[in-house]
């Protein structure tokens, strides 16, 4: 049997267009990076159109939903503008994304229909990071958070000093 923090939080579905991307159990911190990861090479390969599967996601923390905003605000620098479509959420996703202004950013398909996630089957593999590099990445999603409403400026503030002074120590 595999470990919870063995087994991959994120299946993909690199071929489809628009990508699909279904989340399986919280997405954290711990995971955020290998989607950063795929999604920076999507967008290196000419992808610009995404959908995320929420309906198994258990949890999600604010790192990841800063590396979400990085992505809405990515996409809306390409061209033609990309776009990130966040599927199946539950009622407290949605509030947290609500909550943090994303809905701003990405689209929110409320429909009940079936998921587009079937094909998703090809594992994102978590790399092992170094301490460094979790701050730098925990740092960048705060900032995309600031960026996609000033207003999270204040939520979190305390993340963002107490990161910046990790990541400038070295």
């Amino acid at each position: 049997m595999i470990s919870e923090t063995a087994k991959p939080v994120y299946l993909v579905d690199p071929y489809s267009d628009p990508v699909v991307i279904r989340i399986e159990g919280r997405a954290s911190f711990l995971n955020s990076a290998s989607l950063r990861d795929f999604v920076n090479q999507m967008l290196k390969s000419g992808k610009t159109r995404f959908v995320i599967d929420f309906l198994r996601c258990t949890s999600m923390d604010s790192t990841f939903l800063g590396v979400l905003a990085g992505f809405a605000l990515e996409l809306r620098k390409s061209t033609p503008k990309g776009s990130l479509v966040l599927t199946r959420m539950g009622q407290r996703n949605l509030e947290l994304i609500r909550n943090l202004g994303l809905h701003k950013l990405l689209t929110i398909d409320s429909s009940e229909g079936g998921s587009v996630a079937d094909a998703c089957n090809t594992p994102l593999q978590a790399s092992a990071r170094g301490e460094l590099e979790n701050a730098r990445l925990v740092l960048e999603a705060h900032e995309n958070l600031v960026s996609a409403d000033e207003s999270n400026r204040g939520k979190f503030q305390d993340v963002l000093v107490f990161m910046k002074n990790r990541v400038e120590q070295g």
